[in-house]
């Protein structure tokens, strides 16, 4: 039998390109005609994907797997951590809800117990495909954590990696970032990294000549290549990228259309909006304050990890009675899971899923009441919206069963025969469990357009590509930036 080659991509940190290069080497591999894989074992995002069968993994290995040109499964990250409240998570272990846990019970009890399920995905994936690329976890060389970590050299060793350490120019230091996390690896992690690669470069590559010639003589490993910056349009995996370029805050009156995203303290699936950035003439802005929030012409609640929490929160700051006042002046209102069941009249939770318990009013916007459970649902789910009769798809994510009351409209029907969501009778008010509803390009163009006449503008004519078509240009643009600047041949010659 012949077992996967392994290439890993290690970071001198967190954030610093491990998953776009990760896809991008899927991409590449994938053109070059290699049966190629991705593979994380432990992943903490607040940004997950779901699997046609149903499984819930993180959102970086399912976009990875659509470059590689293979179905995603729970393999691939077999588990997933979801920040749930202060030191809590929940864990999801192969790609199933197992149960919450707090951080010091997950390290010193949880991960030498879950190993063997992490080497049953491995050596599945080592038999199915012909390269596997691993992507690691903030850095191989946090000393305080190393007896315990399995996402970045203990995964190395199980599937004998050649590692490639990756270093983001962008933030400064990054030779002093590259010696020190090497100074920090014992012999065996230290013989496993064979290339290094500079991320995020701005500017001449002749200025960095020297420091790279010295680089290569002080640890006799190649730099495999030097990546300029490029703002690539594939979805973030977790929070770090809410900070990003492609969300910093424009100002209110540079576009035509203004949509306010509420930044919830446990905010969740916020790649939601992610189309919302691509339509011409929309700003959009992350905002967290009530003196921010200003009079948009959207404002939207995003998915939670902990609905309960986030609708104190809303409270707490004022931003509660601020969205309720925006809303008598005429501003839509749109709900994403767990800000869609904000939307409604009371949230009860009487066995604690969400907390400690108890009944939460909602913001009242649409007739409707949620019931939390333990039994969570994920699901892709595709259906038709009821007031247009246009097809979308998405998936869901989300504990808890929500109930309409007799006067209000559903938002749409699902194709399982399941309604879902809500509508108000004027429009104004939309909620639903569909995560990736902006992803239906068609639909989003359509509700860009209906707020563009509703203010005396113009509709846009422009042809709309699908969402399917745009990913698929950016994955190509992705692995052609990145084959460009990085040694294919050396690093062909290193997982060999």
């Amino acid at each position: 039998m012949t077992i996967a080659k392994a290439i890993m991509v290690q970071g001198t940190s967190s954030d610093v390109g491990k998953s776009v290069i990760c896809t991008a080497l899927c991409r590449i591999f994938s053109n070059d005609g290699h049966r190629v894989v991705p593979f994380k074992s432990q992943n903490m995002a607040l940004n997950s994907y779901i699997t046609e069968d149903g499984a819930e993994i993180g959102r970086a290995q399912g976009v990875q797997a659509e470059a590689a040109r293979v179905k995603a499964t729970a393999h691939m990250n077999p588990i997933l951590l979801k920040p749930k409240q202060d030191m809590v998570s929940e864990v999801v272990l192969h790609g199933k809800h197992y149960l919450d846990m707090d951080a010091k019970t997950y390290r010193n009890n949880f991960v030498e117990e879950v190993m063997p399920e992490i080497e049953k995905s491995v050596r599945y994936l080592q038999e199915n495909y012909d390269i596997i690329v691993l992507e690691g976890a903030g850095s191989p060389a946090e000393i305080n954590l190393k007896a315990r970590d399995i996402a970045n050299m203990r995964m190395a060793h199980l599937a004998d990696a050649a590692v490639i350490l990756v270093a983001d120019i962008d933030r400064g230091g990054v030779f002093a970032s590259i010696i020190g996390t090497l100074a920090l690896l014992d012999d065996a992690e230290r013989a496993r990294v064979k290339g290094l690669v500079i991320n995020k470069f701005r500017g001449m590559k002749e200025l960095l000549d020297d420091g790279i010639e010295w680089v290569e003589k002080e640890t006799g490993i190649p730099v495999l290549g030097v990546i300029p910056y490029i703002d690539v349009q594939i979805d973030a995996e977790d929070s770090l990228a809410l900070s990003s370029l492609r969300l910093k805050k424009p100002k209110q009156g540079e576009f035509d259309i203004d949509v306010a995203m509420i930044r919830l303290p446990r905010i969740s699936n916020f790649t939601d909006i992610d189309p919302l950035f691509e339509e011409p003439g929309v700003g959009v802005r992350m905002i967290n304050s009530k003196s921010e929030l200003g009079k948009p012409d959207v404002i939207i609640l995003p998915g939670t990890k902990n609905t309960i929490d986030d609708l104190q929160w809303l409270k707490t700051t004022g931003l509660y009675n601020a969205v309720l006042a925006l809303h008598k002046q005429g501003v839509m209102i749109i709900g994403i899971c767990g800000g869609y069941q904000m939307l409604g009249d009371f949230l009860y939770d009487p066995d604690g899923i969400e907390g400690s318990g108890g009944t939460e009013q909602g913001l009242g916007l649409l007739a409707m009441d949620t019931t939390f459970m333990s039994n969570k649902k994920t699901v892709q789910i595709s259906g038709t919206i009821v007031s247009t009769d246009e097809t979308v798809t998405g998936y869901e994510i989300h504990l808890g069963r929500t109930t309409l009351k007799q006067e209000t409209s559903p938002f749409m029907k699902l194709q399982d025969g399941r309604l879902d969501g809500a509508i108000s009778h004027d429009g104004k008010v939309v909620g639903t469990y569909l995560h990736g509803i902006f992803h239906n390009r068609n639909l989003t163009r359509r509700l860009i357009n209906e707020i563009r006449v509703y203010k005396g503008l113009e509709p846009i004519a422009d042809d709309v590509k699908s969402d399917a078509e745009l990913r698929e240009d950016a994955y190509e643009s992705l692995a052609q930036h990145v084959r460009t600047h990085l040694n294919m041949e050396q690093l062909y010659k290193i997982i060999q």
